[in-house]
């Protein structure tokens, strides 16, 4: 698959999820994974007081409620999101944000109208990334910021390499490509090749992360009803994914019975030339 374009995605590839799956998300993948990142991501950005920020990809809204207490209640914060049921439940989270729906590709805005464009976790699910970021450079001020946030590579991240290949042997290719997903611009080199053309002064940076989940059934639980595998596996995939996890996957759970183990994200921003 192109570092820049996602041929033919399916609905697990573009990270389409319902509102059921969005709000199992929030309340589980949020704490387990996703919130740690919002706030250093922010710091690289250079995201300060008064910013107008654009989140895009926005899912339930983790960076753009944390964009919101940084740069106050009177400044735009823009999230844009595709789906509906990741909207719904973003707005719930924090009405004064303005969440709208809207594709990376088409961004429903005035040229140069935000200071910092950020996407965080959603450039792997973009249909076509080349657009999607040539998109964020065009609503970003001269001097301003357009930083892409992504997984690193599942050989970085081995509770999910793991959990791919479990999946792979007890559901099949096509549940175990849905996993994939989320982590197909995991090389530096093409997170590179897809900003440099946006801006200048290219800045990489890597974000220690941990993933962390009560247990291992809440791990799969949360897997398997919040985000991308969540319309591919029924009740009894889960029962048997979950028998076989146990079993296969008990050294990633700690001393203490949780499930940890590392999670590392690539930052990259380039500023908009004036």
């Amino acid at each position: 698959m192109s570092p820049q374009h996602n041929e033919q995605p399916t609905a697990a590839e573009r990270g389409q999820v319902s509102t059921a799956a969005a709000e199992l998300y929030e309340a589980f993948f949020v704490p387990a994974l996703f919130g740690q990142f919002a706030e250093p991501v922010l710091d690289f950005a250079g995201v300060g007081p008064g910013a107008r920020v654009l989140d895009v990809g926005c899912g339930t809204g983790v960076l753009a409620r944390a964009a919101r207490r940084r740069v106050g209640r009177d400044v735009d914060v823009i999230a844009v999101d595709p789906n509906d049921g990741m909207r719904a439940v973003a707005r719930r989270c924090d009405a004064t944000v303005d969440w709208q729906a809207g594709t990376a590709e088409a961004l429903p805005f005035e040229d140069r109208a935000f200071d910092h464009v950020i996407s965080q976790f959603a450039a792997m699910f973009f249909v076509d990334r080349t657009r999607a970021v040539a998109e964020m450079a065009r609503v970003a001020v001269d001097g301003g910021t357009v930083t892409l946030v992504t997984w690193a590579g599942l050989d970085r991240t081995p509770g999910y390499a793991a959990m791919v290949d479990l999946i792979a042997a007890e559901l099949g290719d096509d549940a175990a490509d849905a996993l994939r997903a989320p982590f197909v611009l995991g090389d530096l080199d093409d997170v590179v090749a897809l900003l440099e053309p946006a801006g200048s002064r290219l800045r990489l940076h890597e974000v220690t992360g941990t993933a962390r989940f009560p247990s291992i059934a809440d791990w799969v639980h949360t897997d398997v009803r919040g985000w991308t595998l969540s319309e591919l596996v029924d009740d009894d995939g889960e029962a048997a994914l979950l028998a076989r996890a146990e079993r296969d996957l008990v050294r990633f759970v700690t001393a203490d019975g949780h499930v940890a183990f590392p999670a590392p994200a690539i930052v990259a921003a380039v500023t908009i030339a004036g």
